[in-house]
């Protein structure tokens, strides 16, 4: 008996879908001799819905499903704004993710960064990354790169993806990652915070994209959030817009918010969208 067919076995009629449990499919990759995720992209191909995946399919739709769990995403950076999109990307079902930060929890970050508990407190953050996913949705691949980014070596890490995430804390470097997703043909979705606001933006290759808000100049290490300092609730705010970001991207769905800037002020209860062409 082939895959499809011991899927059409499984499947449960569930709210008019033809669904399969999570025991079900851990059982059939036993049986099969194949990865979990193997066993989900050959369900959604049968149209037989992971239950995992059952909220998504309004939004993303069959198609857009599999292009989730076929694509590979790169996250530059695991700290607050990072580990709030590595949570929503494996929860979404995005097949494989390449994780890269060279930092380990300190004390400071309990207050705003998912991946942070007091227990892993001194881990590498791409090594909880890695855990945390593997709890969540073990059919994702995380690939964790405990590196510091640099201009040099983005190209190799990020080598695969079809969408980067600006997840970093520092100027040069989110110009340096636009510079490298460019290089590599690749959308990047940019997100900053300080205080009660954050920025979203998605950035094409040819796109001006952060060199409209910084300028080509010198630009300094960072920006206002150090003395605004970051709440807990911004991160998971300009988090959540980005990986809505990446979601359009991947699956086609949506306007990104290409050329244009999102900003989210949560203390005056507002957000406006500002041009960048």
């Amino acid at each position: 008996m082939d895959l499809t067919e011991r899927l059409e076995q499984l499947a449960r009629l569930e709210d008019g879908q033809r669904r399969l449990s999570l025991a079900d499919a851990l059982a059939l990759a036993r049986e099969a001799g194949l990865t979990l995720h193997d066993v989900e992209v050959a369900a959604v191909e049968a149209h037989v819905l992971p239950a995992r995946y059952a909220r998504n399919l309004g939004t993303v739709g069959w198609d857009g499903q599999q292009c989730l769990l076929q694509a590979t995403v790169g996250v530059v950076g695991c700290g607050g704004l990072g580990g709030w999109v590595i949570e929503g990307l494996a929860r979404m079902g995005v097949g494989y993710l390449i994780v890269i930060d060279c930092d380990a929890f300190e004390e400071n970050n309990l207050n705003r960064q998912l991946l942070c508990t007091e227990a892993t407190l001194g881990q590498p953050k791409v090594l909880a990354a890695q855990e945390r996913v593997g709890r969540v949705n073990q059919s994702v691949t995380v690939t964790a790169h405990h590196v510091r980014a640099t201009a040099e070596n983005l190209p190799t890490l990020l080598a695969g993806a079809q969408v980067v995430v600006d997840a970093l804390d520092t100027i040069p470097m989110r110009l340096a990652l636009q510079d490298a997703a460019a290089a590599l043909g690749i959308p990047m979705v940019h997100g900053a915070i300080a205080g009660y606001v954050g920025q979203v933006t998605t950035i094409f290759p040819g796109d001006i994209g952060l060199r409209a808000l910084y300028g080509t100049g010198d630009v300094p290490e960072r920006g206002i959030e150090t003395q605004w300092g970051n709440p807990a609730a911004t991160p998971m705010m300009v988090a959540a817009w980005q990986v809505q970001e990446v979601v359009k991207v991947l699956t086609g769905r949506g306007e990104p918010l290409r050329n244009r800037l999102l900003y989210l002020d949560a203390e005056a209860g507002h957000a406006e969208v500002f041009s960048l062409a």
